[in-house]
């Protein structure tokens, strides 16, 4: 019966919203319109945590959903009551469908061409070579230099492609140790941490800063450099802090190590093509106030490039992400309902945050994304708090003196990505288990630690860069 209820309950309690009477919500002035994105966010939210379908399926029924049910182009009964007062306005369909080709999907679609054109060319891999020389031979700092190459890669790339790579780098590596000593485990772990926490120091390394961006817009606009000025610093904290936490754990014993990783540069023209390329994006993404580009334009260059040249053909084309860019875009979606129809706004009104500290909102909401977050999905997670979030952090007035708006998006962002402590949590730490090097008690003994600290540190950092006017 357990195993049927993951299916039962995802249909279920959608249903009985959509037939319940608009006088049952605790909210004055609920349209029918917005009671249909309650039953389509319920429907999500179920969907992602039970995953009775893949969750990146979730993504497309929810698009396809809102067409049918919220559109006005959906189906007529659906628009029988259309002109009502408590009927609400109809989402246009050219922005539902349009959720599909975001200028968010386009950043990350440009991410994933630069990680798949350095992966064919191995890049990622020569560079890890020559960067590890100068972290010699003892394991701790050999350590320390994995998870600083980790986190570099884990920026541009994708943190599940990183920690793959890393790892089957390091297989032979940990072999080395003897079968008892502590360095087996802090070798395996150091890889999915650093993954998780480098994602944090760009736009595109992970999909909820992408998410984030999407609510960061008009004043509350951060463009991909500015994002590093406050990304960058975080990670090479909270990077420090693991290492420091993880030799303090699981020290190893053996006192010398020996890193072989074979291989040269190419030096064939699209090799070349390649180095030039990446190098290229990364400086006009750093550089956005001087030509002028946003790092959305900028995104499709390699695209372009790559897929001219050949770099990049049709069959690299199928192994793209693609389910990632689907979730996203429900993510976007299901967004879009929530603000169009005025649905957040109107459920931010109806409870009284102001009447809270800001502090207690602030760390409530982090907290709350950090616990989702180590259960489910990191995207998921992000896809169904931020459109609340948005609309919290416009409405409380008490939070302005603390950034308001682009704070609470941004510690809440942060904490989606902290949330490491389970093999579930995130796909580099069910690789990272699945070497049978670190077992659960030993990943969440420090993922709790980093997830909780990192929150704190996220708010400290965001709130010095508001005072001293970097952000918001």
């Amino acid at each position: 019966m357990r195993h049927y209820l993951k299916y039962i309950i995802p249909i279920l309690v959608p249903l009985i919203v959509l037939l319940l009477p608009l006088s049952a919500f605790p909210f004055d002035g609920l349209t029918i319109i917005q009671q249909r994105v309650i039953a389509i966010f319920l429907l999500a939210a179920l969907c992602w945590v039970f995953e009775p379908i893949p969750i990146y399926a979730t993504s497309v029924v929810i698009i396809v959903l809102e067409l049918l049910m919220l559109s006005n182009k959906g189906m007529y009964w659906f628009r029988a009551e259309e002109g009502e007062a408590h009927f609400g306005t109809l989402l246009r369909y050219e922005e539902i469908m349009a959720t599909f080709a975001s200028p968010i999907i386009m950043l990350f679609l440009g991410g994933f061409f630069l990680a798949m054109a350095a992966t064919k060319y191995r890049l990622d891999v020569n560079l890890a070579r020559v960067l590890l020389k100068p972290f010699g031979t003892d394991p701790k700092y050999v350590m320390l230099g994995l998870m600083l190459i980790t986190g570099v890669f884990s920026m541009f790339m994708s943190n599940t492609a990183t920690t793959a790579m890393m790892l089957s780098i390091l297989t032979p590596v940990i072999a080395l140790f003897g079968p008892k000593d502590p360095g087996r485990i802090a070798f395996a772990l150091c890889i999915p941490v650093a993954a998780n926490i480098g994602g944090i120091g760009t736009p595109i390394g992970t999909p909820p800063n992408a998410i984030a961006l999407k609510y960061l817009v008009g004043e509350n606009y951060i463009s991909f450099g500015e994002w590093m000025a406050f990304g960058v610093p975080f990670v090479v904290v909270m990077m420090a802090l693991a290492w420091v936490l993880i030799n303090t754990l699981y020290g190893a014993e053996q006192k010398k190590i020996e890193l072989a990783i074979k291989g040269k540069f190419l030096k064939t023209p699209k090799a070349i093509m390649v180095y030039i390329t990446f190098a290229g994006t990364i400086i006009l993404w750093l550089m956005g106030s001087t030509h002028g580009m946003n790092s959305y334009t900028v995104a499709l260059i390699p695209v372009a490039v790559f897929s001219l040249t050949g770099i990049i053909n049709k069959e690299d084309l199928k192994r793209i992400s693609w389910d990632v860019l689907w979730l996203v875009s429900g993510g976007i979606a299901l967004g879009l309902a929530l603000d169009k129809t005025g649905l957040a706004r109107l459920v931010v009104h109806s409870i009284p945050f102001d009447a809270y500290s800001p502090y207690v909102v602030l760390f409530g909401a982090a907290f709350l994304c950090l616990i989702m977050a180590n259960f489910m999905s990191h995207t998921a997670t992000a896809n169904l708090l931020m459109p609340i979030m948005a609309a919290l952090g416009a409405s409380m007035v008490s939070l302005a003196p603390l950034g308001g708006e682009i704070t609470l998006i941004l510690v809440v962002t942060f904490a989606a990505s902290l949330g490491m402590s389970l093999p579930i949590s995130t796909p580099p730490n069910a690789l990272a288990h699945a070497t049978g090097n670190v077992q659960s008690n030993q990943m969440a003994k420090v993922g709790i630690i980093l997830g909780v600290v990192g929150v704190l540190l996220s708010f400290v950092l965001v709130w010095l860069l508001h005072a001293v006017g970097h952000i918001g």
